[in-house]
């Protein structure tokens, strides 16, 4: 067996232990209006000096990043500043149907996403992000995408609506992006991140950023689990230049 598959295989039995263990916690985990979902280890989100994210705190507009649920694989956190409600007909690529459970915190407008774009998996990197969200939209596009937050990806075009699941508005992207599940504390105001569904790409990620990852993060296991915590960045922070184009 080569180290490849012996990464691939190791990963799986730990995916199929963290799964058990989430499971067992919040059997709702199993699924997503019959979507399941990918990975549902929690993991609590924090700011860069370890201290829980506040999601009362989470200024409309912002754009954070943060890991999930892999080491390696970042995802968008937004307040996209309304109350944000379920979708019910998004589809992967494959056909596969699910429906998005809409925004969590005091004001129902926190959502998360996976932060690759499902056409050629550009993603934010510390040196650069070809992907971003946009709170106001998109100037000179149609009247949807120019009044309304998107989600833009502008190495191919595509474009996608954060409060309606990242559905796909334009551009060559096949399917919306991987939502983020968030388990919302009202009492401290904490964030976790608690599962991944619709049509995630992370093996294809992998496949074909393996190397580029494992130099940017040092890591000779960049599909390692992200652990308990993972950190939150506001974007600028995290990128040095987070909106080229």
């Amino acid at each position: 067996m080569d180290d490849k598959n012996k990464v691939s295989r190791r990963n799986f039995v730990k995916a199929c232990s963290m799964m058990s263990g989430a499971v067992a916690l919040n059997p709702s985990l199993l699924a997503a209006s019959g979507q399941p979902l990918q990975q549902a280890h929690a993991a609590l989100l924090t700011d860069p000096a370890g201290a829980p994210v506040d999601g009362r705190n989470l200024l409309p507009g912002k754009s954070y990043v943060f890991h999930y649920p892999y080491a390696t694989t970042p995802c968008f956190l937004l307040n996209l500043g309304r109350r944000i409600g379920k979708t019910a007909d998004l589809e992967t690529e494959s056909g596969d149907r699910y429906s998005w459970n809409g925004g969590v915190g005091p004001d129902g407008s926190i959502v998360a996403f996976s932060a690759i774009c499902a056409h050629k998996m550009s993603y934010p990197t510390r040196r650069v992000s070809f992907i971003n969200y946009r709170h106001d939209g998109m100037p000179g596009t149609s009247p949807g995408q120019s009044q309304r937050p998107v989600i833009y990806c502008c190495s191919e075009g595509s474009v996608y609506d954060p409060a309606d699941g990242a559905r796909v508005l334009s551009g060559p992207a096949p399917q919306p992006l991987a939502a983020v599940a968030l388990d919302y504390d009202n009492e401290t105001g904490q964030i976790k991140a608690a599962g991944v569904y619709g049509g995630d790409m992370f093996r294809q990620f992998f496949d074909e950023f393996g190397f580029q990852l494992a130099l940017e993060t040092r890591s000779s296991d960049v599909n390692a689990f992200v652990g308990t915590t993972s950190t939150v960045w506001p974007i600028e922070e995290y990128c040095t230049n987070p909106a080229p184009c």
